[in-house]
């Protein structure tokens, strides 16, 4: 079976390069034979012999859509697990504090929590991607990508918004009844138990609940 498009690539090349099918298959390692056989669309070339054909002319191999547009690679300074390698490329990343209760189902919790993982099941990948869209590609780290700094990121935001409310009903009015000495005096333990993802939490010695009232 002929193969036109690739053999009209690789003439392509040689005519830009100014090599004689002898001359290109030195070149780029491959016998003369090959190179012959791919021109005639008798066989094929390696994608990254092609390639290095294609250097050789001052051109370069690219994916193109069905409009004709170049399509990139995938970035290849995007997430790698803890082994240092690339995630699925279909599939798509996330943090690894994000829907901890389905990444984590039938696996225990003793585990050190990953900074980044993917769901396998197809159904929860399309509702992601109906909900959100496609991202164009996996994400690439960031400094505080670590779930310990997105919980720090997380609680300083809910007691910074909980901060700015309390000081919108006190210039509000609402706090005009209440002793004006009264002040925070949460124990470290309440920014233990509330990680600011939900409603305000408090550690049960602590007497103060300065923002539940």
């Amino acid at each position: 079976m002929t193969d036109p498009a690739h053999s009209g690539m690789l003439r392509r090349i040689r005519r830009v390069a100014d090599l004689s099918q002898r001359e290109l298959a030195a070149r780029i390692g491959v016998s003369k034979s090959a190179v012959a056989a791919a021109e005639s669309g008798r066989s094929g070339l390696d994608v990254r012999v092609l390639g290095r054909a294609a250097e050789l002319a001052g051109l370069r191999l690219a994916l193109v859509d069905a409009g004709g547009r170049e399509v990139p690679g995938m970035d290849p300074e995007a997430v790698r697990d803890r082994a240092g390698r690339y995630y699925p490329a279909h599939l798509d990343t996330r943090y690894g504090d994000e829907e901890w209760w389905y990444s984590h189902q039938g696996h225990g919790h003793d585990r050190e929590q990953p900074w980044y993982t993917f769901d396998r099941a197809r159904w929860v990948r399309d509702w992601h991607r109906a909900r959100d869209g496609t991202p164009d590609d996996h994400q690439l780290p960031q400094p505080g990508d670590s779930p310990k700094a997105r919980a720090h990121a997380r609680r300083d935001t809910h007691w910074r918004a909980v901060a700015e409310e309390r000081q919108r009903r006190f210039l509000a009015g609402e706090f005009a009844h209440v002793d004006p000495g009264l002040t925070c005096s949460c124990p470290p333990e309440c920014d233990e138990v509330d990680d600011g993802s939900g409603p305000a939490r408090h550690a049960t010695v602590c007497a103060c609940g300065c923002d539940l009232g």
